[in-house]
Parts: structure tokens; C-alpha cells; sequence
């Protein structure tokens, strides 16, 4: 297992990090991701703990609440063993929403209590918050930072204009500043490629990658011509996750099954390594439903992809360049001033 620091800050976390939106079971979106007990979760733990694995990654929305609270538990006597990164500003309830100064108290206050922790090590904020004043936001994380309750602060959904407006406000009022941003990205969806990461790489903001799986098509069990497997949680949640053409999906996943076999690893072990080669990623995020999709995932680590390999899979998943970038990808001149990072 490979550790590295989360952008330019003091953190450092496993290049694989746990997320826990499977621990609980409770509620209709979020709680439909797995229903993973305390008992369990401790051999989860346990696993990842055995296996290098340092960072746990949850949120106050996931099975409302209850995946902090199995963490909290399965975390009970190794706390300092760990990162807990976690997550608010989505609705909890009506009308307790949002990163207000009240709501950000009252978030970080019940999130302690549920983790069963004193401190928070990775606060993000779940998604931008456009009815409060950043500065306000700002300073409120200034207090809990100050105050000790959280260690570092960091954002996750942000467009590129809502990071980077958010990191200068943060370096005018010299206050804490956003060293993590969590992200979707795979395979089947590079769109961070094109804004969010160079803003990660100038500005020293890592990635933790939410979904590295492609919101589960990208796990080997998703091939051309199959039906959908019948635990998928594709049945009750795809219109809910990143969309991805049907096509272009199959052509990856041909060129995942080509790569796996040579490497002798599984399709998604290959998916999870390419996120590991890619500028400004900190962490990669893996979920579980139980031990032995766990034991796969962490199989992901150790190893890398050649050169050869990782230029066969960025042409099979390969877009076009949205605008304004489409001009520096097309024109030599252009190109020159503007590399492409990937």
C-alpha cells in the first residue's frame, strides 16, 4: 500500500481509502447501498486495517446517520490507527440542509457523537452551498478547526468556479483552505480531467474518488451482451448515478477484460489501478458489500499498469474535449501553451 499526502497539506492518507456508505442499511437512497452491521463492519476493518488501509471515508446522509454510527463502533479502541473523513451539507431532514454557520455546528457536533470521536481528521463539505456566503461557511470552519473538532477541511461536487472562488476567499481571510476535493471519476466518466484537476494541480488540492467503479459498471460483471447481474444495485440506482453511453461503457469494458488477462488481475482491479496512476489523486475510495468484494478491491494495490496498457485504456474511454478546451487539443500552437495533463 502506497500513502500520500492529500494535495499540498500535512495529511496523509493510504492510496486506497474505505468508504462506508454500505455500513447501516437505513433509508431509501443511501441506505439501499448495503446494510453492513456492526459485527461485520469490524471484520471490515479489520481487513483494510491488515491490508495498509488508513483512511475511512462516510458522510451524515448515508443511511441517515447510521453509517457513522457502525464506523464509529467498528472503530472503537483503534481510533488513532486512522483517518475518518466525513461529510455534510445535503438535506438530513426537511429543511436541515446546507453549510449555514448553525447547520455546520450542529452537523459537526452530531458527527462526533455518532463516530464516537473527539475529533474529525478530513471535514468535507458534501456540495456547494449557493444560498450562504462563502466567507460565512469559511469562518465557521475556522472555529471548528480552531476549536479542534476538525483537523483539515475539504469540499466534495464543487464545480471549478465554486473550488477555486472558495480557495481565494480562504487565502484573503488567511483561513483554512480546502486541501481535498471528493470526486467522481473512472473509466467510464473523465470529466474531472478537464477543469477540476489542473485546478487541483495548481492550486494543491487532492482527490478522493467517490464511484471509482463507474457507479458499478465497471466490475467485470457488466459485459456486452449479458443481462445486468442480479445483485447489481444498477436495478434501483442507475438513474441516479453518472450516465454513461451503453456503447462507449462496452467498448471500456472490452479493453478492461484484454488488460485483466494479461496482467492476470480482475477487471476491476485494473479500473481502481489506472485511477491510481492519475495526476492529483490522493485517495481512491473502494466499497463492500462483504469481505469478499473487499478482498478483491484491495487487490487493486501493489502493483501498476504499464505504459502500454494505461495508453490502451485512456483510447478506449477516451471524449471529446468539451469547450473551451476542444481549441487546445485541436491546433498545434494551442497545444504547445496547454498541454494536456492526462
Amino acid at each position: 500500500m502506497e500513502y500520500r499526502r492529500v494535495g499540498d497539506s500535512g495529511l496523509v492518507v493510504s492510496e486506497i481509502g474505505f468508504g462506508a456508505a454500505t455500513f447501516g442499511g437505513v433509508g431509501e437512497f443511501f441506505g439501499a447501498w448495503g446494510d453492513t452491521d456492526v459485527e461485520a463492519a469490524q471484520h471490515i476493518v479489520k481487513r483494510c486495517l491488515d491490508a495498509g488501509v488508513t483512511l475511512f471515508d462516510t458522510a451524515d446522509v448515508y443511511s441517515d446517520g447510521a453509517s457513522e454510527e457502525v464506523l464509529g463502533a467498528a472503530l472503537r479502541g483503534i481510533r488513532d490507527e486512522v483517518v475518518i473523513s466525513t461529510k455534510a451539507a445535503l438535506p438530513t431532514s426537511p429543511g436541515d440542509w446546507g453549510t449555514s454557520r448553525p447547520r455546520l455546528l450542529r452537523a459537526v457536533e452530531s458527527a462526533l457523537h455518532r463516530l464516537n470521536t473527539d475529533r474529525i481528521d478530513l471535514f468535507q463539505l458534501h456540495g456547494y452551498d449557493a444560498f450562504t456566503p462563502i466567507d460565512e461557511v469559511l469562518q465557521t470552519l475556522e472555529t471548528l478547526v480552531t476549536q479542534g473538532k476538525i483537523r483539515y477541511v475539504g469540499a466534495s461536487n464543487f464545480s471549478g468556479w465554486q473550488l477555486m472562488k472558495s480557495l481565494a476567499r480562504a487565502d484573503s481571510g488567511h483561513r483554512p483552505r480546502y486541501v481535498a476535493h471528493q470526486v467522481y471519476y473512472s473509466l467510464a466518466g473523465r470529466d474531472y480531467e478537464w477543469e477540476l484537476m489542473p485546478l487541483a494541480r495548481e492550486e494543491g488540492v487532492g482527490a478522493l474518488v467517490w464511484s471509482p467503479l463507474g457507479w458499478g459498471r465497471l466490475t467485470g460483471k457488466i459485459r456486452r451482451g449479458a443481462p445486468l447481474p442480479e445483485r447489481s444495485r444498477l436495478h434501483t440506482t442507475a438513474d441516479a448515478g453518472p450516465p454513461v453511453d451503453d456503447e462507449r461503457l462496452f467498448t471500456i469494458v472490452d479493453a478492461l477484460e484484454i488488460v485483466a488477462a494479461e496482467s492476470e488481475h480482475t477487471v476491476a482491479q485494473v479500473a481502481l489501478n489506472w485511477l491510481l496512476g492519475r495526476p492529483t489523486v490522493s485517495s481512491v475510495l473502494i466499497g463492500a458489500r462483504d469481505e469478499a468484494q473487499l478482498v478483491q478491491n484491495l487487490g487493486a494495490a501493489g502493483w501498476r499498469l504499464t505504459a502500454e496498457q494505461v495508453g490502451r485504456l485512456d483510447r478506449a474511454s477516451a471524449v471529446d474535449a468539451p469547450y473551451p478546451y476542444f481549441p487546445y487539443y485541436r491546433q498545434e500552437g494551442f497545444a504547445t501553451l496547454n498541454p494536456p495533463m492526462v
